[in-house]
């Protein structure tokens, strides 16, 4: 009987043995992948984080004015802009949210993208800026797909799911296995060496960071070029997209929100009404601006021009708060207004999305939000920069150093839990097909390269 217990007892330390290994393995492989991509998020979204303020010291001469009686209707500003600009194709208009911030008129010219700035007091050009100059609009570029389009959009996107991976099974590896001792689990051991204290900045930050680096990769994805768009898709197809109910009139044609204007996430698959032509003047951009004011829309909107004679007015708001944000099309003959879709018309998830935008942005509740996220972005950064710098200095020089692989029986379960995330992130499914393709076909039947990797 005890011969039995024993070998038991020690099968049962193998297989969580060979499981731990697994984990590690998986840990190891998905840490120097996603890595550097985890220090590109964590430092473009550190300076997004504050982008008002920057924008508010680099762009101060455009977007500060001095408030001087009246203000000029915008459809003067508009004509004065067509004067300056007279082969242009005026887009949009931007009140300005306060008192001393400038309009703005959004024009096309020579195949270029500009914006000019105006003195609302004065009917006067500040000045212009070519939207492709703006700098914060390249930090988000470079922070959403690397500033190489769609590719990078998938890049990014992969490396954010896998993250997913990363923190599951860092959570695994960072669970204790002996006798309670929260030292090195839940606070660093700072005189026990180098080693140790190189150990403990890696596993220690990691694990109080791993709730927020969640809800940045899951606030993040909504965005994404491919999960993003299926998820917005099942969340309209299910019913928890926009009402019917919100707008009125002729029925909406095929054309969707995001075809022809910048608007909140909840509401880029809303179906766009259309004018009915009842005469050949339309209503005013300053009959807009008024009706914008009785609706109560945040001073923070934009106004897209229609481009065509069934075309609609559209505003557009994008403020700090979520509870804020609006999407509205008015008729552009009668005035009429189509469409008011605003953050209580948003199903369950059109909300949870809405709040975690704001609040993955750092508008939500202003500078706390803040840094609040720049903590959780400097974690990440000092998570990623010490798992790196324990590779190298454990690394042997003839392989990568990663625990040696195990069998697929003694990791079922972790095996389970891959095929969920790869069900869940699609991505990361086809991600692991190939590593698998990879493994069987070229690693295992090279001799180097199974040294290498320790296969």
């Amino acid at each position: 009987m005890e011969t039995v217990i024993n070998t038991t007892t020690k099968s049962d330390a193998q297989q969580k043995s060979s499981l731990y290994r697994a984990v590690w393995r998986w840990h190891f492989y998905a840490g120097i992948i996603v890595a550097p991509f985890l220090i590109i998020l964590a430092v473009t979204g550190s300076i997004y984080l504050f982008k008002p303020q920057i924008e508010q010291v680099i762009y101060q001469d455009l977007f500060e004015v001095t408030p001087q009686g009246d203000k000029i209707p915008a459809s003067q500003q508009i004509e004065e802009v067509k004067r300056l600009y007279p082969d242009a194709v005026i887009s949009k208009y931007r009140p300005g949210e306060n008192a001393t911030r400038s309009s703005e008129v959004g024009l096309t010219v020579n195949d270029q993208s500009l914006t000019v700035f105006m003195d609302p007091y004065t009917g006067k050009s500040i000045g212009e800026l070519n939207n492709e100059d703006r700098i914060m609009d390249k930090i988000e570029e470079f922070h959403g797909e690397l500033m190489i389009g769609t590719i990078g959009d998938r890049i990014v996107e992969l490396a954010a799911c896998w993250t997913i991976v990363l923190m599951v099974t860092g959570l695994y590896l960072w669970l204790p296995r002996k006798k309670p001792n929260m030292s090195g689990v839940l606070y660093m051991r700072w005189n026990k060496g180098r080693s140790i204290l190189a150990r403990d900045l890696h596993v220690v930050p990691a694990f109080w960071i791993t709730a927020g680096m969640l809800f940045l990769v899951m606030t993040g994805l909504p965005w994404s070029g491919f999960w993003g768009t299926q998820f917005q898709t099942i969340a309209t197809n299910s019913g928890a997209g926009y009402p019917p109910s919100v707008w009125v009139g002729n029925a909406p044609v095929s054309t969707v929100t995001k075809d022809i204007a910048e608007v909140p996430w909840a509401a880029e698959t809303l179906d766009v009404p259309v004018s009915e032509v009842q005469s050949f003047i339309p209503v005013s951009i300053d009959d807009v601006v008024q009706i914008a004011n009785r609706e109560g829309v945040h001073p923070s909107y934009t106004v897209f021009l229609p481009k065509e004679p069934t075309g609609v007015y559209t505003l557009s708001a994008f403020p700090p708060k979520a509870e804020d944000e609006i999407t509205m099309h008015i008729d552009q003959y009668s005035g009429a207004v189509l469409t008011d879709y605003r953050f209580d018309h948003y199903g369950l998830i059109g909300q949870v999305v809405a709040l975690g935008i704001t609040l993955h942005k750092g508008t939500q509740f202003g500078l706390i939000n803040q840094l609040a996220s720049l903590l959780i972005c400097l974690g990440i950064i000092l998570v990623a920069i010490s798992g790196f710098y324990l590779w190298l200095k454990r690394k042997p020089r003839k392989s990568m150093g990663a625990p040696k692989s195990t069998s697929i029986k003694n990791m079922k379960l972790f095996l389970v839990v891959l095929i969920g995330l790869g069900i869940l992130f699609p991505l990361v499914g086809l991600s692991l097909i190939v590593i698998f393709l990879m493994d069987v076909l070229l690693i295992k039947r090279i001799p180097f390269l199974k040294r290498f990797l320790h296969v």
